[in-house]
């Protein structure tokens, strides 16, 4: 079931961007053709979770990450989403810090046998699920100063004040879900 629901998503998003790629590229916007261009690889990238023996993330982990690159690559950047709601970047980010969270307590669940995770105590698993979220926050927000520095100039409009917030917001998704993993953590 989640081979098909991998292989079903990754074709239907990847064709909606390659679609998109094809007629931004033919009107000469090179903004949205590039995003598009991008979206085809992103959409291909859980494609490897199939040559692996057990894949650790479940369906809805699976659904949320194309959710995510719905909402943020064809809303938020191909639709201009940013752009006409402030609060589409924040809320975005906080997804993201709930979602990165959540791939932590699957990991986890996958790296630490059922025997010796009584061993673990909670507050190592609060740490690993926060710590992957609030990393993979700083992670983005270089990655957007990077592209600002060399390809584009719009990724961070706001300056600091955006990166803060979006750090912000990936850290209070990060800690809703690890708090989440240590009330649940008997049954993870």
């Amino acid at each position: 079931m989640k081979r098909k629901i991998i292989i079903s998503l990754s074709i239907l998003f990847s064709l909606g961007m390659a679609g998109l790629f094809i007629f931004y590229l033919i009107k000469h916007d090179h903004t949205r053709w590039q995003v598009a261009l991008g979206g085809i690889f992103v959409s291909l990238l859980p494609l490897g979770l199939l040559k692996m023996k057990n894949n650790p993330f479940n369906t809805p982990i699976i659904v949320s990450y194309y959710l995510f690159l719905f909402c943020s690559l064809y809303l938020g950047s191909i639709s201009s989403f940013y752009l006409h709601f402030k609060w589409w970047d924040s809320t975005l980010h906080f997804f993201k810090g709930m979602f990165v969270g959540f791939m932590g307590i699957s990991l986890y669940k996958q790296w630490i046998p059922p025997q010796a995770r009584n061993n673990v105590s909670a507050g190592i698993l609060f740490l690993f699920v926060l710590s992957l979220a609030v990393s993979s926050s700083v992670l983005w927000e270089i990655y957007e100063f990077v592209g600002d520095l060399t390809l584009t100039h719009t990724m961070q409009r706001g300056g600091n004040k955006d990166t803060m917030l979006d750090l912000l917001c990936g850290f209070a998704g990060g800690l809703i879900t690890a708090i989440y993993s240590i009330l649940r953590k008997r049954s993870i």
